[in-house]
């Protein structure tokens, strides 16, 4: 275990995480008076307290997010904030009443000397609460970032003095200070980027072979665990009295102060990078009055994806987690068929596990609601072969299609055109889409042997829940980043493809 010595010297101008900066300074108490002093006019009480607040809650939602992120230099902000935040607030309580303990914790804390009102008081002793909670943080913290010392480098803080120091070993090497708004560098720096070794139409190591074994990109190579991290609930627990403790003060300013929600404003954001604009479901109310329709967002591959040599929480939940998929058909059992479209590159592709297949075709410019369980209106070549297709009914085989798709190699369906598990991405035309979908049971999966006592189960241990659906989809808008939304149609669903042998 590597033993994190942290030293509280910090360094002039530390910036928080998200880039913001304290609005407020702190100043030196004023003198000694043991009542309510005004400095200032009552607008001034409510515009600093207002300020203060503000850096309060916007600290409290940096902090619950450190406490679940693995990257220690995040964890090193909002320590160093804290202690100034608890600076700036003290000095501010001190600046209004010399006794701020003796004042709140009267049995009823009520205006001092007529200069302050009632709501005055409890937005003062609210705050000092929640201040109090605050500092309790503190241990917890420092804990935390002793934790995150053992995933990533922590380097030295500069001196407040800005003397210059060496390198213990390395005397000619200065020493290299961390950029706090940079994440730490994880001791695991070297991932390989195996997508680079895939082509680009498809990543081959999504597609493991089942039933035998097969060569990886890179011979006994295992990705690196990402750390599980958990908030210790005794920090949460604080953090909660400090958020109640600030809502009670809230209430009590006058009409027309507003605070913002710094996790209301990140879920925002969230959804404004992922989900779907709110206007949008209502554009399309009356195509999606139709049974079995929906809309969601098209997202590139590289939002599933974690960046390589960046550690993340896997116990948070990812994006593919929190804005899933749309399910097609009825729940079998624990298999639910999605249409689980991404965008690789500038083409449209279903993301497969397992032994799951699909393949498309660009039908133009065609109204979705024209479309039908027969596919009147498309080409006949087109239409026989979505309609007619027979999926292979043993594993090994059914392997070998799905690469066919994928690749468009040895295809011998007398086809005019080469039919794919993908198409290039164009706004306003119509996709279709017969997707083979398939829960293998986990004996199969893993290649597991079956005990003696457990073979009289044989049959409900090789049991294989698949479905078979055929689906349209239309892009009706395209993001910056790339991103389209679709309307998508459910046509009809086919009989469920069996696989036999296992």
């Amino acid at each position: 275990m590597r033993y994190i010595f942290l030293s509280f010297l910090l360094p002039i101008g530390l910036t928080c995480w998200d880039g913001k900066v304290f609005a407020v300074q702190y100043q030196p108490p004023s003198s000694v008076n043991h009542t309510l002093v005004v400095e200032s006019t009552d607008e001034n009480f409510y515009t600093l307290a207002s300020q203060i607040i503000q850096q309060q809650l916007d600290l409290i939602a940096r902090i619950e997010q450190a406490l679940v992120t693995p990257d220690a230099n995040r964890m090193r902000s909002v320590r160093g904030q804290l202690i100034s935040q608890t600076k700036i607030t003290e000095g501010f309580l001190q600046r209004q009443h010399f006794r701020a303990k003796s004042l709140c914790n009267s049995p009823d804390a009520s205006p001092v000397s007529g200069n302050f009102t009632k709501s005055q008081v409890q937005i003062y002793c609210s705050l000092y609460a929640s201040s109090q909670e605050l500092v309790k943080l503190a241990p917890v913290l420092d804990m935390s970032l002793s934790r995150r010392g053992e995933l990533a480098l922590v380097r030295k803080l500069p001196l407040v003095s800005g003397e210059r120091q060496s390198d213990p070993v390395l005397s000619i090497a200065p020493v290299r200070y961390p950029y706090l708004n940079q994440p730490a560098t994880p001791f695991a720096t070297w991932e390989p980027n195996l997508a680079q070794q895939s082509p680009k139409s498809f990543d081959s190591s999504t597609l493991p072979i089942i039933g035998r074994v097969a060569k990886t990109a890179i011979a006994n190579y295992k990705p690196p665990v990402q750390p599980a991290i958990a908030a210790p609930q005794s920090a949460l627990a604080i953090l909660a009295n400090a958020k109640r403790f600030l809502s009670t003060a809230q209430v009590n300013f006058p009409v027309g102060h507003q605070f913002t929600d710094a996790q209301e404003t990140a879920v925002t954001l969230d959804r404004f990078t992922y989900g779907l604009d709110p206007q949008e479901p209502q554009i399309y109310a009356q195509f999606l009055q139709l049974p079995r329709t929906g809309i969601f967002r098209v997202l590139t591959a590289s939002a599933y994806k974690r960046p390589i040599n960046r550690m993340t929480n896997r116990l948070q939940p990812k994006v593919s987690e929190r804005y899933p998929f749309p399910v097609l058909g009825n729940p079998k059992g624990s298999l639910k068929p999605s249409l689980a479209l991404k965008l690789v590159g500038d083409r449209f592709q279903m993301q497969h596990s397992g032994v799951d297949y699909s393949f498309m075709v660009d039908l133009g410019n065609i109204s979705l609601e024209k479309l039908d369980g027969k596919l009147q209106g498309v080409a006949s070549s087109t239409r026989e072969f979505f309609l007619n297709y027979q999926p292979p009914k043993q594993l090994e085989t059914l392997q070998v299609e799905r690469r066919r798709f994928l690749t468009g190699k040895d295809q011998n369906w007398n086809q005019s055109q080469v039919i794919l598990a993908d198409a290039p991405a164009k706004l306003n035309h119509t996709y279709l889409v017969r997707t083979l979908q398939f829960q293998l049971p986990e004996i199969v999966l893993n290649s597991q042997l079956i005990p003696s006592e457990r073979r009289r189960y044989l049959d409900e241990l090789q049991q294989v829940r698949s479905s078979d659906i055929l689906v349209a989809f239309r892009p009706v808008r395209q993001r910056s980043d790339g991103s389209y939304t679709v309307l998508w149609r459910v046509l009809d669903e086919l009989p469920a493809p069996q696989i036999l042998g296992l």
